[in-house]
């Protein structure tokens, strides 16, 4: 399975991040944006392969992994700093 691509990924990763911040109502920059969209894809994805043994694939389907995975890191990080 090839993947989407570096480039492709910096801006997934920050529609992603953008889109979390807003479900979650966060305030977070554009670095963090990318940060968290990008990173959250590979948690997102990482979990999706050892649950239920494959991914979403394609730009859109990263998006909403972004997303999702993205979202997840914003919970976990307000789990830690006692804000959720």
């Amino acid at each position: 399975m090839t993947g989407i691509g570096w480039f492709a990924a910096i801006i997934v990763g920050a529609i992603a991040g953008w889109i979390a911040e807003k479900i979650m109502n966060s305030s977070m920059g554009l670095l963090a944006n990318i940060g968290l969209g990008i990173v959250g894809a590979l948690v997102a994805n990482f979990l999706l392969v050892a649950i239920v043994g494959s991914t979403l694939g394609g730009w859109i389907g990263q998006l909403v992994v972004g997303v999702i995975g993205a979202c997840l890191l914003i919970w976990i990080t307000r789990l830690i700093r006692g804000r959720a």
